[in-house]
């Protein structure tokens, strides 16, 4: 019997490669990789699939990027094989799909927790913000868990339980693209600083129980960061809420 012909994205065999590359320590651990155009040349491709898989491999905890620039090979020990981050790679895709998820639900849930929310509610979302404001300022430190406790709140907040349960039935996906999402702004004191603030502002929209103004500012925050990662399925000209 003929199998059928797989057909790959081109983002797809680079990752292959530079996998396999990684493993038989072409790469070896804690060494620097090749630029994205070195990368590029080498195997004959645009700097976009070059980039797409870097992020799978940054995702799966092969490759980390550092301070001052570059991507270099991390050494994969015990402890590392525990997560299932590094078994389980997250594709570039299924992140843009999440989070298009996301904007669906929690952009009515944060309208829902502005008109639904109890003043004990309001103070646990008040406390995962200011969570989140310390890990902000730590440049070192990526804030996944606080970023996740924040959204979570609000979806509690909103007082539909079958929001809740798609929230909390995704929350290892969620805490994963969440993590994979905020290192990219790991020492950047800026975006940091962003993120920070488009959440003060869905935070002041449910406080004041303005319904309209929260679901406009979670929307906004939602496709910024769907944006950023290079989400080609949106046109920033016509997206972006900046």
């Amino acid at each position: 019997m003929i199998s059928p012909i797989e057909r790959k994205k081109v983002s797809e065999q680079v990752l292959d490669e530079l996998k396999r590359m990684i493993k038989d320590k072409e790469f070896p651990p804690n060494s620097k990789l090749p630029s994205e155009n070195e990368l590029a040349g080498m195997f004959g491709v645009s700097r976009s699939p070059i980039r797409e898989a870097l992020r799978v491999l940054q995702a799966g905890g092969m490759v980390e990027s550092r301070q001052g620039g570059g991507s270099y090979v991390r050494e994969v020990n015990l402890a590392n094989m525990l997560d299932p981050v590094t078994f389980d790679f997250i594709h570039i895709d299924q992140v843009y799909d999440l989070l298009e998820m996301r904007t669906v639900v929690e952009t009515e849930a944060a309208s829902f927790a502005a008109m639904r929310r109890s003043e004990d509610e309001l103070e646990a979302i008040r406390k995962a913000l200011d969570l989140f404001a310390e890990k902000m300022e730590d440049e070192t430190s990526v804030g996944s868990e606080a970023d996740f406790a924040f959204h979570h709140e609000i979806v509690k907040a909103s007082g539909n339980r079958f929001l809740l349960q798609s929230v909390e039935g995704l929350r290892g996906l969620y805490e994963r693209a969440l993590t994979f999402s905020l290192k990219q702004n790991v020492g950047l004191a800026r975006k940091r600083q962003q993120i920070y603030e488009e959440h003060v502002k869905i935070y002041e929209a449910i406080e004041r129980q303005d319904e309209k103004a929260a679901a406009y500012y979670m929307k906004r925050h939602l496709l910024n960061a769907r944006i950023k990662l290079g989400d080609k399925r949106i046109n920033p000209l016509n997206e972006s809420m900046d």
